[in-house]
C-alpha cells in the first residue's frame, strides 16, 4: 500500500445524522459571515477577522471544534505562497532525519504535499471528526495549517506542541500569489489584472489574510512563547540556509550531533530541499497533487481539487517582484509595512532585480 493511501485510510467517517445537523447548524451561521471575492476568483467569507476560502470554511470551523493536539506535535504555519513548499521539505527532513535512510528520503519519491498534510483541507473537509491517532506514518506527528494564529484550534495554543511559521516580504508574497492562481484559474474564468491583485491584497482581501494581520499574529506570539513558536522568514533561509537549518533542529528537539554535522548532513538536506533539485524531481514534474477538498468552478459545481506538482515550483526568488511592481506600487508598499510594523519590531527584507538576489538588500520596518 502506497504511503497516501494510507494516510487517506486512517480517516474514519462519523455518522449521517451527526453530519446533517451539523450541515444545518453550518449553513445558518455562514449567511452571518461578510462575503467577498478575491483576485483568485475564490469566494472568501470574513471570519474570527480573516478571510476564509468558503471551500474549506467549514472544515475550519470542524477544525476548531475538534482537533486535539498532543503535546509532541510540531505544526507548519504559513500564508499561502511564503514557502509552505519548502518548508515542508526542510521540516520533514529534519524531524524524522534518523526514521530512514539519508539515501531514502522519502522527498525523492513523494511530493512535500503529500507527506506533511494540511490540518483542514486534507483531514476535516470530508469527515467532521476524522481519527488522527495514526495518521502518519512517522512521530512525533506534522501537521500543516494556514489560518492565522488567533484561530488556531484552542488545544494547539494551550498544549505544548510547537509551531513553526514561515513569512515572506510582502511584495514576493504577492506576485507568487497572483503568478500561481492565475495559472490555475483555467478556462471559464477572466484573468485578473495584477492592478486589482495588487489593490485587493492592499485591503487585506486574500485567502487568510489581511497579511499583515497574519504575520504579525505570529510575530507576537512567538515574542512571548519562544519556546513554542519559531518564526522564520524566507529571505533569512535564502541568505544562510544551513545555519537555519541547524536552528529549526535544535527547535524541533533534534539536534544534529557533531558527528552529523563532520558527515555534512545539514548541507545534505539543504541540498535535497533546495528549490533546483525538487523542481527536477521526477515526483514534481508530472502529475497532480490532490487535496481533500473540492474546487468551485465557473458553472457553480464541485469537483476533486487537484494542483499540477510542477506549479509549486515557480522562481523561488527573493527579488522577483521588482519585475512585476510599478514604483508607485513599491511605494505605496512600502509605507504600507511601515504604517503596518511600526513599533512591533518586525523588519522585512526587499531585494532589487540589480542585485544577485542577494546583495543590494534593504530592510523596511519599524524597531522603536
Amino acid at each position: 500500500m502506497e504511503k497516501t493511501d494510507m494516510y487517506n485510510s486512517s480517516m474514519v467517517s462519523t455518522s449521517h445524522d451527526v453530519e446533517e445537523s451539523w450541515d444545518d447548524e453550518f449553513q445558518q451561521l455562514v449567511q452571518t459571515f461578510p462575503k467577498d471575492k478575491s483576485f483568485t476568483g475564490m469566494n472568501l467569507y470574513f471570519f474570527q477577522g480573516f478571510w476564509c476560502p468558503s471551500i474549506v470554511l467549514k472544515a475550519v470551523i470542524s477544525c476548531q471544534k475538534h482537533f486535539q493536539a498532543s503535546d509532541s506535535d510540531i505544526l507548519i504555519a504559513t500564508l499561502p505562497k511564503c514557502g509552505t513548499t519548502w518548508l515542508k521539505a526542510l521540516t520533514f527532513s529534519t524531524l524524522y532525519l534518523s526514521q530512514f535512510a539519508r539515501e531514502n528520503n522519502p522527498l525523492l519519491t513523494y511530493n512535500p504535499h503529500s507527506l506533511v498534510r494540511f490540518i483542514d483541507y486534507d483531514f476535516y473537509l470530508n469527515d467532521t471528526c476524522p481519527d488522527l491517532e495514526n495518521c502518519t506514518l512517522y512521530q512525533p506527528r506534522l501537521f500543516s495549517i494556514h489560518l492565522p494564529y488567533a484561530s488556531l484550534p484552542t488545544s494547539i495554543k494551550d498544549s505544548n506542541c510547537k509551531i513553526v511559521y514561515l513569512c515572506r516580504n510582502p511584495m514576493n508574497t504577492l506576485i507568487s500569489f497572483w503568478s500561481f492562481f492565475s495559472r490555475l484559474r483555467g478556462e471559464g474564468f477572466e484573468p485578473v489584472s495584477l492592478d486589482e491583485a495588487f489593490e485587493m491584497f492592499c485591503q487585506g482581501i486574500n485567502e487568510f489574510g489581511p497579511f499583515f494581520d497574519h504575520v504579525l499574529g505570529y510575530w507576537r506570539a512567538s515574542q512571548e512563547k519562544s519556546s513554542k513558536i519559531l518564526f522564520l522568514q524566507y529571505e533569512d533561509l535564502k541568505e544562510d540556509i544551513n545555519s537555519h537549518l541547524k536552528k529549526l533542529a535544535m527547535f524541533l528537539g533534534v539536534p544534529f550531533t557533531e558527528e552529523e554535522e563532520k558527515q555534512g548532513v545539514v548541507e545534505e538536506i539543504a541540498k535535497i530541499c533546495s528549490f533546483e533539485n525538487m523542481k527536477d524531481l521526477e515526483v514534481n514534474k508530472k502529475g497532480a497533487q490532490t487535496f481533500g477538498y473540492p474546487q468551485e468552478t465557473f458553472s457553480g459545481k464541485t469537483k476533486t481539487f487537484v494542483i499540477p506538482r510542477e506549479a509549486f515550483f515557480r522562481k523561488a526568488k527573493t527579488g522577483d517582484w521588482s519585475n512585476y511592481l510599478i514604483p508607485s506600487m513599491v511605494e505605496r508598499l512600502e509605507k504600507l509595512i511601515q504604517e503596518k510594523l511600526d513599533n512591533s519590531g518586525l523588519t522585512f527584507k526587499l531585494f532589487s532585480k540589480t542585485s544577485k538576489d542577494n546583495e543590494g538588500c534593504m530592510s523596511i520596518g519599524f524597531n522603536l
